[in-house]
């Protein structure tokens, strides 16, 4: 087995949760899934609390490290369509593979985070190179609340990825340009 028994208990949770959902989420399937002994995953986490808790540090880590990799690892969009491919791309890391479990999985979280506030406290978004861009380029492009623009697009992305995830199919190119393109829009007050 690689990697310290926390992570590899917190990730077999993820897949636990995406693919079973809050309910499935148990120390006996975690255990499963992991391919480890009965009892061990409530050995390192002795309630459920405890172990979504590690599930939900564990899933905001490996987003940040994605984000981190995606925003360190392309070059800064220079006009509309780079910045809409990069969104793209990401929306489709979303919506297949491990993406998508991960994407589940932190919906099902951000639901469970508004009876447990202190969920919501390690789900909030962090800063990341990946955002910095999206708001250095709208920054560029005259946007004047370009935090606030970058947040909206970015919920809004984030919107079209649940759909999607429940509705399936994928997100359209022109769907996330029209994004861009009203987050680029210059405000009725100036």
């Amino acid at each position: 087995m690689t990697g310290d028994r926390r992570t590899v208990l917190a990730d077999a949770a993820i897949g636990v949760l995406a693919e079973t959902g809050m309910r499935g989420l148990t120390h006996r399937a975690v255990d499963r899934a992991a391919d480890m002994p009965p009892g061990t995953t409530s050995a390192y986490f002795r309630t459920r609390h405890a172990l979504l808790t590690a599930l939900v540090r564990r899933l905001v880590a490996r987003d940040q490290a994605e984000l981190r990799t995606a925003g360190e690892g392309v070059p800064a969009p220079r006009n509309v369509d780079e910045l809409t491919d990069t969104i793209a791309v990401f929306a489709e890391r979303r919506l297949a593979g491990e993406g998508r479990q991960r994407s589940l999985a932190r919906y099902a979280c951000a639901v469970e985070s508004v009876h447990h506030p202190e969920l919501r406290e390690i789900l909030v978004p962090r800063e990341n190179a990946a955002r910095d861009s999206v708001r250095d380029f709208l920054s560029t492009h005259g946007v004047t609340d370009a935090e606030g623009r970058t947040l909206t697009l970015l919920a809004c992305v984030d919107g079209l990825v649940f759909d999607r995830l429940v509705s399936g199919g994928g997100v359209p190119r022109e769907e996330i340009q029209g994004l861009v393109a009203a987050a680029l829009r210059k405000s009725e007050e100036g």
